[in-house]
This record gives C-alpha cells, sequence and structure tokens, in this order.
C-alpha cells in the first residue's frame, strides 16, 4: 500500500494516544486467553502480526510462556525482523513468517490454534474482505480457541455487524472492550463452531488504505 508502518508503530511509544490504550486491552485479553488455555502446548496465530508486541508483550512473564508456540505473519520485513528480536529475547518459540496473511497459506502447518489474533486488520480492510476473514476462522481454530480482535468505531461504527459475523460462525462473545463511539474496540471469541480444514488458496483480505 507504500504507508510506512514502521512509523505508524513509533505511535505506541505515546502513551497518550488510544493506540496504547488499546494495546493494553489487547495484551490484557491475550493474558487472559493463556491463563484459560488447557494444558500442553498453546498454539497462537497472529495474522498482521507487526512487530509483535501484543502477544511478546502479554506472554515475556506470563507462566504459560514455555507453552506457547507462535506464529506471527508480517509483511514488512523491518517489523518482522523487530518481532524476532523481542520473541527471542523472552525465549518464546515463534515463528516468524515474512509473508501475505491475506492469504491462508500463510498459516499453514500452524492451526489449528487455541489464539488467533486478528488485531490491525478489519479497521485497513474492505467490509465484505471482514466478513469473509470472519468466515474462515473455522479453518484456523480448535473448538474453544479465543479470537481476538480490533477495529476502530468510526462512522459507519461496524463492530455490530463484525460481532454478529462470529454469532453466524458459532463463536462466543467473551468480551467487548471500547471507550465508546469514535473510538477503538477490542473483542474476545470463543469458537464453539465445527472446526474446519484449512483451504491454503483463499485470499481473506487486502488492505485498502486505512487506519489500524
Amino acid at each position: 500500500m507504500g504507508r510506512d508502518w514502521v512509523g505508524w508503530h513509533r505511535g505506541y511509544d505515546d502513551p497518550d494516544r488510544s493506540l496504547t490504550a488499546r494495546l493494553a486491552v489487547v495484551r490484557g485479553l491475550i493474558r487472559t486467553a493463556l491463563d484459560e488455555a488447557p494444558p500442553g502446548p498453546v498454539r497462537v496465530v497472529s495474522l498482521c502480526a507487526g512487530d509483535g508486541r501484543d502477544l511478546l508483550g502479554a506472554a515475556a512473564d506470563h507462566p504459560r510462556r514455555p507453552d506457547i508456540v507462535a506464529h506471527l505473519v508480517e509483511l514488512d520485513p523491518t517489523l518482522v525482523g523487530a518481532a524476532r528480536r523481542r520473541a527471542e529475547h523472552i525465549e518464546l518459540d515463534a515463528r516468524l513468517i515474512q509473508g501475505d496473511a491475506g492469504r491462508t497459506a500463510a498459516v499453514a502447518g500452524a492451526v489449528p490454534a487455541d489464539l488467533v489474533l486478528l488485531c490491525g486488520i478489519f479497521g485497513n480492510v474492505s467490509d465484505d474482505d471482514v466478513q469473509t476473514t470472519i468466515a474462515a476462522v473455522p479453518m484456523f481454530c480448535r473448538r474453544g480457541a479465543t479470537v481476538l480482535w480490533t477495529r476502530h468505531r468510526w462512522p459507519p461504527d461496524l463492530t455490530p455487524a463484525v460481532r454478529a459475523g462470529f454469532d453466524r460462525i458459532g463463536a462466543t462473545a467473551l468480551a467487548f472492550e471500547s471507550p465508546g463511539p469514535g473510538g477503538f474496540a477490542v473483542g474476545a471469541e470463543r469458537f464453539d463452531g465445527a472446526p474446519q480444514a484449512l483451504d491454503p488458496d483463499l485470499t481473506l483480505f487486502r488492505f485498502v488504505g486505512r487506519s489500524r
């Protein structure tokens, strides 16, 4: 798209930005999902992972960190490198993939997962692609997995349609956190539907130049 995503990530350094507040909410929900994950390996998939600071920040001091097997997909090579260094620093078992997270091939071999992060996607793709991505969630999840998503609430607020999309695939809403209309929203869903085999040849979304 030509956007400077490395520069965009510097916004997290400003404690007064809503971006920083959203990150805190996402990290908290990741930690809750790790708390509630069943014993054994915890498989995590993060699409459009950026520099990984949401998952890696939440996992750094979490008691389940040794159980995490993470698969992070990001297109920007600088952000991939930053995420790799973060993962190595906290000694997390993580595979960093430089590739197009909008293609299901990017998660081949990493699913079904216990935790799926769809953060920073729904505000950058068409409304149709949002629903296409939600409809593909059964290919990413084991039954009972947690899915986290984010979306701004600028008019027209799409979050009711996002939540309805998760309802259609058999998900149960666990959390919906937002400072209100016009702000950000973070959702947590438990996938209670029937898992599906991954079709590795699908295109889920393309970025269209809005804002994460």
